[in-house]
């Protein structure tokens, strides 16, 4: 990522918005056409998972297509000694714009549809679904470290939209994995919203998926081996030796 940090946070910023106004829209558009719950989860899956394969080849080469703060710390975290690894600073740019631009979209998506342009949700998640955003950002961080860590990051695009497809059926919880896309749709609601109050159990249970995940990459792959960055770097850094006494 050649980008200065401005245009990776506003790449952020604009994915994050484009995201959630996906998921929240599909979601409106799929409670018009259908009042079959299973045809309305399946019109708003295949949409999100499109959606976000697209966004992540538009937008992986300028910011790494993150749009979600616990994808952006599993990155920092694992990055950290690497001279190409995202910086605290990045860390600092990256989530903020992220929950700004989900909150945006969100608000997008309501004025297309003709709905109240911020109106809290009162669709209760809480109960049972902890586990399963456990599971669904555990899989996710999982499934991105791993493919940078077996030089796979080619196939993120439609591994991703791929896993998050599939995650919105296999997980109790329809697979929110994501801080600032669970923040977003607070702000809506409609079909994919979440009650305020459900909101800090999740990004609790995103936080714990998040840390599992990265668990798990180590015990799959192994730790992160030094580069020849890191190698050279300390071979030239000078030795640290006693001062003389005269």
């Amino acid at each position: 990522m050649t980008a200065s940090l401005g245009r990776r946070a506003v790449a952020e910023a604009v994915g994050s918005a484009v995201l959630v106004a996906i998921v929240v829209g599909s979601g409106i558009q799929a409670t018009e056409l259908s009042r079959d719950v299973g045809v309305q989860l399946l019109a708003n899956s295949l949409a999100t998972g499109f959606g976000l394969g697209v966004l992540i080849v538009l937008f992986g080469p300028v910011s790494g297509a993150h749009f979600n703060p616990a994808v952006t710390l599993a990155a920092w975290c694992s990055g950290r000694r690497e001279a190409d690894g995202l910086a605290v600073r990045d860390v600092a740019a990256y989530v903020p714009a992220q929950i700004a631009g989900a909150i945006a979209g969100a608000v997008l998506a309501d004025a297309m549809f003709g709905e109240p342009l911020v109106r809290w949700s009162t669709h209760d998640r809480s109960a049972g679904h902890l586990l399963g955003e456990t599971v669904a950002t555990a899989g996710l961080i999982l499934l991105i470290s791993g493919l940078a860590r077996v030089g796979r990051d080619r196939f993120a695009p439609v591994a991703v939209a791929s896993y998050i497809g599939a995650a919105y059926w296999f997980t109790s919880s329809t697979s929110f994995a994501n801080p600032a896309v669970t923040i977003g749709r607070a702000f809506t609601d409609t079909f994919a919203g979440i009650a305020p109050g459900s909101v800090a159990p999740f990004i609790a249970a995103q936080a714990a998926g998040a840390v599992l995940g990265l668990a798990l990459v180590a015990a799959v792959f192994g730790r992160r081996a030094a580069t020849r960055t890191d190698v050279s770097a300390a071979r030239s850094e000078p030795e640290l030796t006693a001062p003389t006494l005269p």
